[in-house]
């Protein structure tokens, strides 16, 4: 049944704004603020996101040119430029990067029972970092190479629903297993990760508190095989072994032993050789689950590609980290107004459909595509093989 309110409306109805106002207090977001609050300036970006604006020109002329909406929208602020660039670059970032992290713990807790295609009882993430680039004469402070400069995302994603649960944003230069210690450990869920968070001690933790991990083995780290276990080949692996590091600093910062697989991949002609602490599961669905980390790498290339970063509202540190966290906000919401309403078409079909149907009062749950074909072609991403890293 049409309510009268525009899809924007309704997907704005989803966000607990009680929850947003809080995390506006806690930074003082509205302190001496009469004209633009925190509300607008996020509903303007939320705006720009689901619509594919590319510049601030571009969001206040938009804006402007449906002046009887902007109030059913929920702006009640002048829309201008200077007014949403000021925003940008001094409102505290922290507000929108609490009020993702608040919504992250809503989208897992609605898909906490999605299905999993590996067969497994625990929970299962994936960890990973990309960077964001940034022209070094836009963005002098983002500098991380002579000539380049970019800020780094990293998250922790929820294999079921490929929901964020856990994300911070660095200077370039950070390495990727620092973001290990921003983790709190959930005893037997497992953490899948490429070999770049490969240190030694923290995963020595994760152990020590009762997590798994999977993660592929590091070239020149020395070991000592301490038995074997047999393997059924055809699935592809070729050696399970446990073993210990042989390495006298490498046996300090990991005493305990480990098991090793060795994993031909026959599409790519390709060895892979994994490391986990888990003793339980067969080989080959240790292999599945390294498979899966694939999804991160889908997360960072949809947000990309589908939401607005590739061009800033703001030069500032301040400006880019509150233009990423309202990105993720959006996935977010997204993820949670798909899951609520029960649609069947992917994330990125979905925010299609939106962002043509944006002002029209209808049911957002009638915005489904049904034709098949049409879904067929929307969910080809060109994706790469899953072991093709």
């Amino acid at each position: 049944m049409n309510s009268g309110k525009t899809v924007f409306t309704q997907l704005m109805d989803h966000l607990p704004m009680y929850e947003f106002q809080k995390c506006v207090n806690r930074y003082q977001g509205n302190h001496h603020i009469k004209t633009f609050s925190c509300t607008d300036q996020f509903l303007s970006m939320a705006f720009a996101q689901l619509t594919f604006r590319e510049s601030l020109r571009d969001i206040e002329v938009c804006l402007r040119s449906i002046p009887t909406k902007l109030y059913h929208m929920g702006l009640r602020g002048k829309i201008s430029r200077s007014t949403i660039a000021d925003a940008n670059e001094n409102r505290d970032w922290r507000i929108y990067a609490d009020f993702s992290k608040i919504l992250m713990v809503t989208a897992k807790e609605l898909y906490l029972n999605e299905d999993f295609v590996v067969d497994i009882n625990q929970a299962a993430y994936a960890l990973d970092s990309t960077i964001i680039d940034l022209s070094l004469s836009v963005f002098p402070w983002a500098r991380w190479h002579k000539y380049a400069g970019g800020v780094k995302l990293h998250t922790l994603l929820g294999l079921k629903g490929n929901i964020p649960v856990t994300a911070k944003i660095t200077n370039a230069t950070i390495n990727d297993f620092e973001f290990l210690d921003d983790i709190i450990p959930e005893p037997g869920a497992f953490y899948i990760m490429d070999r770049g968070f490969i240190d030694l001690s923290r995963l020595f933790s994760l152990h020590q508190h009762s997590s798994f991990f999977v993660i592929r083995e590091k070239s020149r780290i020395n070991w000592r095989r301490l038995y074997s276990n047999s393997v059924d080949k055809s699935t592809g692996v070729r050696s399970d072994y446990s073993i210990v590091f042989s390495g006298l600093s490498s046996a300090k910062d990991y005493p305990e032993k480990l098991r090793r697989i060795r994993f031909f991949d026959s599409t790519n002609n390709r060895y892979f050789v994994f490391l986990t602490n888990n003793f339980v599961l067969p080989a080959f669905t240790i292999t599945q689950l390294y498979q899966r980390r694939w999804q991160i790498e889908l997360f960072f290339k949809w947000i990309k590609q589908h939401l607005r970063i590739k061009a800033f509202f703001g030069i500032s540190e301040n400006a880019v980290k509150t233009q990423i966290w309202i990105a993720i906000s959006i996935y977010l919401l997204i993820a949670i107004v798909k899951k609520r309403i029960n649609l069947k078409c992917s994330l990125y079909t979905f925010l299609q459909i939106l962002s043509v149907s944006i002002f029209e009062k209808i049911d957002i749950s009638r915005l489904e595509i049904k034709d098949e074909h049409i879904m067929n072609m929307t969910e080809n991403h060109n994706q790469l093989e899953l072991f093709n890293l």
